[in-house]
Formats: C-alpha cells, sequence, structure tokens
C-alpha cells in the first residue's frame, strides 16, 4: 500500500501562494503586491491585487513614485490589494485572515479591522519601524487584530504550464 505524500504544502504556504500568484496581476513597475483573505473554514472569500480603481487607465494615470506634484505619482490613485480582496469579498469577513506579501499600511489597516478580519499574515515588514508601520501595529493590537509573520521551510513553489 501506498502512503501519502509528505512533501505537501500546508494552508499557509498554499494561501499565500495565491496571494504571491495574484500580485503578478499588478500592472506596478515598482510593486507588485496581492492578497487573500480566508475565513474560518479555510475557503477563499477574497483576492486583490494592487492597481488603478476601475474604469480609471492605467495608460492615462502615472506610475512614477517621484514626482514635484504628487498627483503626477501613482499614490493618490493606487488601490492597495488588500483593500481590492476586502472589496472583492461576497460574504461576512468575521474571523477570517488575510494573506499579504506585504505587512499592510496604516490605511489598510483601517479597512481590515473594520472588516471583521482577526488575523494578518504576511512575508515582508520591509517598512517596520516607520511611522505608519507603527500606527498600524497600534491599531491592529488595539483591535486585537493578531499579525505574523509567515515562516516556511519553502522559499519557492514551481507552477508549470
Amino acid at each position: 500500500m501506498e502512503t501519502k505524500r509528505t512533501d505537501y504544502i500546508g494552508w499557509d504556504e498554499y494561501f499565500m501562494g495565491i496571494a504571491l500568484l495574484s500580485a503578478h496581476r499588478s500592472k506596478d513597475p515598482s510593486t507588485q503586491v496581492g492578497a487573500c483573505i480566508v475565513n474560518q473554514d479555510n475557503r477563499i472569500v477574497g483576492i486583490g491585487y494592487n492597481g488603478f480603481p476601475r474604469g480609471c487607465s492605467d495608460e492615462d494615470l502615472p506610475w512614477g513614485r517621484e514626482a514635484e506634484d504628487t498627483n503626477d505619482t501613482k499614490y493618490p490613485y493606487v488601490v492597495h490589494a488588500e483593500a481590492n480582496a476586502i472589496l472583492n469579498s461576497v460574504q461576512s469577513l468575521k474571523g477570517a485572515r488575510i494573506y499579504v506579501a506585504l505587512f499592510p499600511c496604516n490605511e489598510c489597516t483601517k479597512l481590515i479591522i473594520q472588516s471583521g478580519i482577526s488575523e494578518v499574515v504576511y512575508l515582508s515588514d520591509k517598512y517596520n519601524g516607520t511611522p505608519t508601520d507603527i500606527a498600524s501595529k497600534k491599531m491592529l493590537d488595539m483591535a486585537g487584530v493578531t499579525h505574523r509573520k509567515l515562516e516556511t521551510k519553502s522559499t519557492h513553489i514551481r507552477i508549470d504550464f
């Protein structure tokens, strides 16, 4: 009798993999972020990636990070992956987990808290210690939303087409 595989991925790796795959939909030349929201039954209930709002042409808005006028950068226009995942969900997010490659900014943190998500799982804390990062962590802690860096044995998952 054959035994089951032992090299399968766990739930955390699976859902983070979905978030990372979603990030590949982003047209942002410098930062691609994806998010995957999962309910308490490990069912995906929302997916998103960073990009411009529906109906706003990615040909007519700027992708740059720096300009003399802030409105000539991407920042006033881009919707973050977490916000898109929340907006793309079709059911209550109470008690859900969100998987994101990058620790959420303070604006997305407010949406995460308000939506009822109870845990944030992230890969990178690139902006650790910045004022907005400190605000994010303060709000998450105050609201009782847990946050943890994904620790995984794997460094890659291969997908072949």
